[in-house]
């Protein structure tokens, strides 16, 4: 996997062991042209797999990157990743490698992007977006995307998040919401 964009375009990312459905570089490189100026951004990347989201996130300006990866066996290799990103752009990547659903029970702060790509089979998807709506892990004007298969369906309203944009990438879809005023 190359990162698409930014400071570190073209570089090299290492998969780790265990299962791996990476992002697709035309997706990836889709959303974040749809998101555009990333500086001084906040940014969670859910289900990080290798890190490649939260490394994309901080080649294109972002400065407070946390990801959120369980399967143990991809930490040696997400914190390799990680680590060379950090010195490379001197951004600090928090690394959470807990169950997200975990993460979120627990998390205390609030973001400016929230990016999760769950495994395809996931079927909690709906249950993790009301959770960040009602745990208020959204900053005011901040977005949250979802990224799953075409055969799946999420609702244009869920809790206090509204979509705002979707985008087809062949059978998978990202989902893009926001805080709205009504619940």
């Amino acid at each position: 996997m190359r990162i698409t964009g930014g400071k570190l375009k073209g570089r090299t990312i290492k998969c780790p062991d265990g299962i791996i459905r990476p992002a697709m570089d035309r997706m990836r490189e889709s959303v974040f042209a749809i998101l555009g100026d990333l500086d001084g951004k906040s940014w969670l990347d859910l289900f990080s797999g290798s890190g490649t989201i939260a490394i994309e996130a901080v080649s294109r300006g972002a400065t407070e990157v946390q990801l959120c990866e369980k399967d143990k066996i991809k930490t040696k290799q997400v914190l390799e990743n990680v680590s060379v990103t950090e010195r490379e752009c001197g951004v600090k990547i928090k690394c959470h490698f807990i169950a997200v659903e975990l993460f979120l029970k627990r998390c205390k702060d609030t973001f400016d992007y929230i990016f999760l790509d769950p495994p395809f089979p996931y079927k909690y998807r709906l249950e993790l977006l009301k959770t960040i709506g009602e745990r208020n892990l959204l900053n005011a004007d901040g977005t949250v995307m979802i990224h799953y298969p075409e055969e799946d369906a999420l609702p244009d309203t869920i809790g206090n998040l509204t979509l705002t944009d979707k985008r087809v990438y062949g059978r998978s879809i990202v989902n893009f919401y926001k805080y709205s005023d009504t619940e």
